[in-house]
């Protein structure tokens, strides 16, 4: 499995400069039966056990297929799978696999395809990205006959069909695979999705084309491309000049430009995603978790909402939306308060003009905003932050995940499950791939024991628990939970804006 990692970004970003400049594209969204759309970042793999980039899904939610698919409204539907049955106790899901399919190389779908993905998801190959974990209560997959298939369970995960519907569980074409090689798929990738991938060129753009071989309702388009514009700025310049179609996830201070524009509409979702300052508990005076609960009381969180997020987001007090499963509304925040931050500050022997760096994504324009207000209340109790930018590959592949981290991150999480294990898991349980740096025995058990058990009223109870373990241990200031922003042509019909970014363009056609 081939890695792509850019180099990093200079830390002055020409940002705003690159707002007056519409860059020229190749490709005019206003031809016939085309839709262009603008997203901030390229993937830089497409295999889907090599990913937890939300970007990846919005380009490739039309090219693969699970074996179970979800919805804009959040319903659980047949993909590949017609149907599906839990057997024995809870330790096997029978599979009906839908007849017929073929990948886009004309390959077929069956039994046999459905096992070799997952050996290769939960195997040696699978083992190198970060989805791994999110699949291991599958001890083994038996084939019935050609189009029955059993996962067998090892242990209980009550998510599990929930994370069928997505990333890791896409499945794949062994053929292919095997004549081309890994490095060559992940550049070229084949599914059975409703359009096919044509052309890649990275940090560049993707071209996908309409599959007429698609096992369900034909694309209504002919063409669908993805262009890779980091700079929201330059993203809504080329929305304005009818050059892109749709500008995905739009930050909070370009809503005004565009929704003025008579062309355009702006679609503001409830999403699942959450931003939170992240602590490196191995760095500098974060190490001490005193220290970290004074930062948290140091920033005025509800301020930032309501003076940079413009309502757009919502305030949080875990790293979970109020729409994830074992959200506990009885958990209170942390107050504002500079006064007692200044003290626990004190009392630790920080000094004033003590330095700590923040490492964000240089591309998120709404975080950077929200990075300086951060800084400007910690300023004020003493501490000097020195923000750090990275190109978004770079901080997510490599900056976090290997521990490289400053005392303080920016982490954005989409919560794709709609359900606290896929964040809490992923974050705090030791070893994991966005945990490089904290072990802790207790929430390591809880959240052992969540994944254990079929009861909802005890796994949300002890989802909760884990909830108050993070928020007593202080590893992140937990920021906002903001909506997912769509700017969108009105030339665009048909497009449902998901929540989650998500979206299969189908039923999308373009005037």
């Amino acid at each position: 499995m081939t890695r792509f990692t850019p180099a990093l970004t200079a830390p002055a970003l020409t940002v705003w400069a690159l707002a007056a400049t519409a860059l020229v594209s190749p490709v005019s969204a206003f031809a016939a039966g085309t839709l262009t759309v603008a997203q901030p970042q390229d993937p830089g793999s497409w295999d889907p056990i090599d990913t937890f980039v939300v970007n990846w899904s919005t380009v490739a939610e039309n090219v693969f297929d699970g074996l179970i698919r979800r919805t804009p409204d959040m319903k659980l539907v047949p993909g590949l799978a017609t149907s599906w049955e839990v057997r024995e106790n809870n330790t096997k899901i029978r599979f009906k696999l839908r007849e017929g399919v073929t990948f886009h190389n004309g390959e077929k779908f069956d039994a046999s395809v459905v096992k070799y993905s997952f050996e290769r998801l939960l195997g040696p190959e699978g083992a190198k990205g970060p989805q791994q974990s999110n699949y291991n209560a599958i001890g083994s997959v038996e084939i019935i006959d050609a189009n029955t298939v059993d996962l067998v369970l090892k242990r209980a995960d009550p998510v599990l069909l929930t994370k069928l519907a997505g990333y890791g569980a896409m499945m794949v074409p062994p053929k292919y695979i095997a004549e081309k090689g890994e490095d060559f798929f992940n550049a070229n990738p084949v599914g059975t999705g409703p359009f096919k991938m044509t052309a890649y060129e990275p940090k560049v753009n993707v071209t996908l084309e309409r599959f007429d071989g698609f096992w369900g309702d034909k694309a209504k388009l002919d063409k669908v491309i993805h262009r890779f514009i980091a700079e929201p700025a330059t993203a809504s310049a080329e929305l304005q000049a009818g050059r892109v179609d749709i500008f995905d996830n739009v930050p909070v201070s370009l809503v005004p430009t565009i929704a003025k524009d008579p062309k355009l509409t702006v679609a503001s979702v409830t999403g699942p995603t959450v931003n939170a300052a992240r602590f490196n508990t191995q760095q500098g005076i974060a190490k001490d978790v005193n220290v970290r609960k004074a930062l948290i009381m140091a920033v005025d969180r509800d301020t930032i909402v309501k003076q940079i997020l413009q309502g757009h987001a919502k305030s949080i007090v875990s790293f979970q939306a109020d729409i994830s499963f074992g959200y506990d509304p009885a958990l209170k925040a942390v107050p504002f308060d500079p006064k007692t931050a200044k003290e626990l500050l004190t009392k630790a022997g920080v000094k004033p003009g003590t330095e700590l760096q923040f490492d964000i994504r240089g591309s998120d324009a709404t975080f950077r905003e929200v990075a300086q207000a951060v800084a400007g209340y910690l300023q004020a109790v003493g501490i000097k932050v020195n923000l750090k930018p990275y190109e978004t590959n770079v901080l997510i592949n490599e900056i976090i995940p290997k521990g490289k981290a400053g005392e303080m991150y920016q982490n954005a999480w989409g919560g794709w499950t709609f359900d606290y294990d896929n964040t809490a898991y992923l974050m705090y349980h030791t070893g994991e791939h966005w945990n490089a740096n904290y072990s802790n025995p207790k929430i390591d058990a809880l959240l052992e024991a969540q994944r254990a058990t079929y009861d909802v009223a005890v796994r949300e109870k002890t989802l909760r628990e884990v909830a108050a373990a993070v928020a007593d241990e202080a590893l992140e200031i937990p920021l906002y939970n903001l909506n997912t922003i769509y700017g969108v042509s009105k030339r665009v019909k048909g497009f449902v804006p998901p929540s989650d970014r998500r979206f299969r363009l189908n039923e999308v056609t373009v005037d």
